[in-house]
């Protein structure tokens, strides 16, 4: 990586509109996932103690 930033290379490529929204909805997509499997991780042992206090109400 730090030969990138220090060796500058002209690199004649061309990133299209198609290439560069994929890039783009590939990485959100990725972050949601990671998101949502956090969440789900969390969420239910979450639920199992509310419905454990809601009993202890009633």
């Amino acid at each position: 990586m730090i030969q990138l930033v220090i060796l500058n290379f002209i690199i004649f490529a061309y990133v299209g509109p198609g290439l560069g929204g994929g890039f783009i909805a590939a990485i959100i997509g990725i972050l949601i996932s990671i998101f949502l499997a956090l969440f789900a991780i969390l969420w239910y042992p979450f639920k199992k103690l509310l419905e454990k206090f809601k009993k202890k109400e009633e």
